[in-house]
Formats: structure tokens, sequence, C-alpha cells
């Protein structure tokens, strides 16, 4: 579900980065409060639709036999964007100074739990 205090959240962060669309998470390492997935792209056309294709896609790399990630692949975008257990997301999108997009999501509960299958 739409959760508008996630949105506000994730609007802050995107303002955070608006001067210089690092691509950098909201929490210090390995102290997220809520889950996060964050997108970056050259140019200002990039829309909501291509972060979420570009997180989705990674599903190719993930099986869920093995709860396992191909090696030097990445997908713990796609996992969180799945996670069973979230209930709600706010996003916000920004066109930085120097004309790129930065977007980022947030979920909550958080998904991505070591040893935890996504569903």
């Amino acid at each position: 579900m739409w959760d508008f205090e996630l949105e506000k959240y994730a609007r802050w962060w995107a303002g955070q980065r608006k001067t210089d669309c690092k691509l950098q998470h909201s929490f210090p390492e390995d102290d997220f409060k809520l889950g996060e997935n964050i997108y970056w792209g050259s140019g200002a056309t990039w829309t909501p639709s291509d972060a979420v294709s570009a997180w989705a896609a990674e599903e190719k790399y993930y099986t869920y036999a093995t709860n396992s990630c191909e090696a030097g692949q990445m997908c713990g975008h796609y996992t969180q964007i799945v996670w069973s257990n979230t209930r709600r997301i706010g996003c916000a999108r920004v066109v930085c100074d120097d004309g790129d997009v930065f977007m980022t999501c947030n979920y909550d509960p958080p998904g991505n739990y070591i040893g935890e299958r996504p569903y």
C-alpha cells in the first residue's frame, strides 16, 4: 500500500541527492531502518517505471530453490520489491542539478534478511 510518510522520507532523501545525484543509500551501512532501492539515470527522461523495470530485471539472476544470486550479479533490488512481508511503500524522483535523475523507494517492513526467502 502506498504510504505518504514513506513518500515524504523518500522525497527528503531525493532532495539530499539533487545537488550531486550520487547513488547513495540514506542509511549508514548495515543500519537500515527501512528497505530502500535507489536508481540513477543519465539524462532527465528516466521514469519510475524505468527504475522498477531495472530492479525487477534482476529476477533472472535469482534462484529461489537455493535462495541465492548468480555470482557477480545483483538481486537485492528484486528481492526487496517482491518481499512478502512488506506492507508499505513510498517513492520519489528528482532531476538533479546536473540534469540526471535520482529515484528512491522505501519499504516497510524492510526485506532482504540473510537466510530468508523473499516469498
